[in-house]
């Protein structure tokens, strides 16, 4: 997911998050030994390890919340509207940290107080069955299973969210099941979606088994992972408005949207029919949540810090503590109190344009230049988040901690390593042009990075681009910049959701977020073989000798930092803890205080 569209927000201050963590490790805020407080030391309150849960795990309710009660509304504070409430038009963590209340999947997350989860069944009774070398995967149904006005949800149902994903209005959401299904990133092509009268051939449901099983053109191992994506949330059959049902979308979740005035505020109820039983996920203390939208972070901390009247059953629910509060709230122990905070599920990095910087020595001095400590200072300091130095995040399965070019021993940027490569490669005041999003933030960051490059011998020429076009405009290949600001978070914790999207070559396209435009066989070949390892520990191995072969060979991007976000509450709010997935709180873990 690129992050400013999908699963992360542009890092105008303070940022981070926690993410889905396969593996043990995970990373902290403890700095490890000789990285200057910028490493992955140490264990994260809010990251954990994600294993497959049993039929048992999946089975409702979900475990209780320490001290809850039911009652009273939870208000959300965040700075912009949900751009989409329709399931299949939802991929970012913002739209999918409140489809958690109304929008169910076959598979789903159970998290655990210490941030650890579970890929349990959600709508499913179990997180699937695998067949045929992972080319085949089976679920069944739970009883009980109702939407808002009492009618069963039916494996119809379940197939019918599948197939709308192919529909000409649902562009915005996930492909990787439309892709597995049918053999081809052109998948639109192959079906024109259910309302062409027709249902998908690799999909077949038996109603009164209550199973839906999926046929895939090519071996998936982790497709129940893919399953977990709010993209692939079930969809009445009889209650499908096409486009409009993004404004009125009908829950199966345990609350229901009852008004929405869009830019302005949005109020969720409970919803009658959702059984607990049926759900090992969510609980539902709250009788309603109301959201706010237009607050931006320092406004919204200001009001949290204060604590007055409603506010106190308030919660940053999506953009955090800026830097201009950081310090004070954290070193307040009354206001620490009221925090929640985690890493950001993926990577802020600078992806070097490899089309035109095709001297690998070359881009090794840009990476030996840049200074990480400068730009984290401006971010806010180690609050801010860790040192980034490879393309797999913490919270990815075989995540190995490599360094290839020491950035942790001198994150401040190594001038005179970057001087002997350039002169090494007859590149001597190499010019190298640097686009970035204009904000606040980074017309301060250009500042040290234009500095850096010239004292590494470089020939600097900066480029701050319009915001809102960013994407569009570094997003083409045949654009005129060398090193771009980007980011990319996993939509599921491993190798395959980071290294695919932004190294293979095929994608290679206007709109691509391939925007290194690396194309080299041998990784090509490397990401199509990885990612049909059945084994995840093997597989982890594996993404991880990818990652640190990319770096070390071809040297596409300069990996910047894993940010980290603060949150602030009110004082009558209870459950409030980081959601390793979204970024935001997990909304139905919150409770009103008595």
């Amino acid at each position: 997911m690129s992050l400013s569209r999908r699963n992360f927000v542009i890092a105008t201050s303070v940022a981070a998050g926690g993410s889905m963590v396969l593996s043990a490790c995970s990373s902290g805020s403890t700095a490890g030994k000789g990285d200057k407080g910028g490493g992955h030391g140490g264990a994260d309150k809010y990251t954990g390890a994600v294993v497959v849960g049993t039929k048992e795990d999946s089975t409702g309710p979900a475990p209780e919340v320490e001290g809850a009660k039911k009652g009273g509304t939870i208000r959300g504070i965040g700075p912009d509207d949900f751009s989409h409430l329709d399931p299949q038009r939802i991929y970012f963590s913002w739209n999918s940290a409140v489809g958690d209340l109304f929008i169910r999947c076959l598979t789903g997350y159970k998290i655990a107080p210490d941030g650890s989860m579970k890929l349990v069944g959600d709508l499913a009774t179990d997180a699937g069955t695998i067949g045929d070398g992972g080319k085949t995967w089976t679920f069944t149904l739970k009883d009980g299973l109702k939407w808002e006005d009492g009618k069963e949800l039916t494996v119809e149902d379940v197939r019918h969210g599948i197939e709308r994903g192919f529909a000409s209005f649902t562009t915005e959401g996930a492909t990787y099941a439309q892709t597995a299904l049918t053999g081809s990133t052109d998948f639109r092509s192959k079906y024109k979606g259910p309302f062409s009268g027709k249902h998908l051939e690799s999909v077949a449901t038996d109603a009164a088994a209550k199973t839906i099983t999926f046929k895939l053109a090519e071996a998936r191992p982790d497709f129940n992972f893919t399953l977990a994506m709010t993209s692939y949330g079930a969809v009445p059959v009889k209650g499908d408005s096409k486009e409009r049902y993004d404004k009125d979308p009908v829950s199966c979740g345990p609350y229901r949207i009852k008004s929405h005035a869009v830019d302005k505020s949005m109020t969720l109820v409970r919803n009658p029919h959702w059984d607990p039983n049926t759900d090992s996920i969510r609980n539902a203390y709250p009788d309603s949540f109301v959201y706010e939208f237009g607050p931006e972070s320092l406004p919204a901390t200001d009001r949290m810090i204060a604590d007055d009247g409603d506010d106190q059953y308030a919660i940053m629910a999506y953009s955090g503590v800026p830097a201009e509060r950081i310090q004070k709230v954290l070193t307040d122990p009354e206001l620490k109190k009221r925090t929640f905070n985690g890493l950001l599920t993926g990577i802020y990095y600078y992806a070097i344009n490899t089309k035109r910087i095709t001297d690998l020595k070359v881009r090794q001095a840009l990476i030996h230049a840049w200074p990480l400590e400068q730009i984290r200072k401006i971010y806010g300091g180690p609050s801010a988040g860790d040192y980034a130095t490879s393309i797999l995040s913490p919270d990815i399965l075989g995540y190995a901690h490599d360094d290839v070019y020491g950035k942790l021993k001198k994150p401040q940027g190594d001038p005179e390593a970057a001087k002997k490569l350039l002169k090494e490669a007859g590149k001597e005041g190499q010019k190298v042009v640097y686009a970035f999003p204009q904000s606040n933030t980074y017309d301060k960051t250009k500042v040290v990075i234009e500095n850096a490059l010239k004292a590494a011998g470089f020939d600097p020429v900066i480029k701050p681009l319009d915001s809102t076009s960013y994407y569009d405009q570094v997003q083409q290949i045949d654009n005129k910049f060398d090193v771009m600001w980007f980011g990319w978070s996993p939509d599921w914790p491993t190798g395959y959701t980071l290294v695919q999207p932004l190294f293979d070559g095929g994608t290679i396209a206007n709109g691509s977020n391939n925007i290194s435009q690396l194309k080299v066989d041998w990784v090509d070949a490397a990401i199509k073989k990885n990612v049909t390892i059945a084994d995840p520990a093997a597989a982890g191995k594996a993404w991880a000798a990818l990652d640190k072969r990319i770096m070390t060979e071809e040297a596409p991007i300069i990996p910047e930092t894993f940010q980290r976000r603060f949150y602030l509450y009110g004082s009558k709010v209870g459950g409030a803890m980081f959601h390793p997935l979204w970024s935001s709180a997990v909304f139905y873990k919150l409770f009103v205080k008595a």
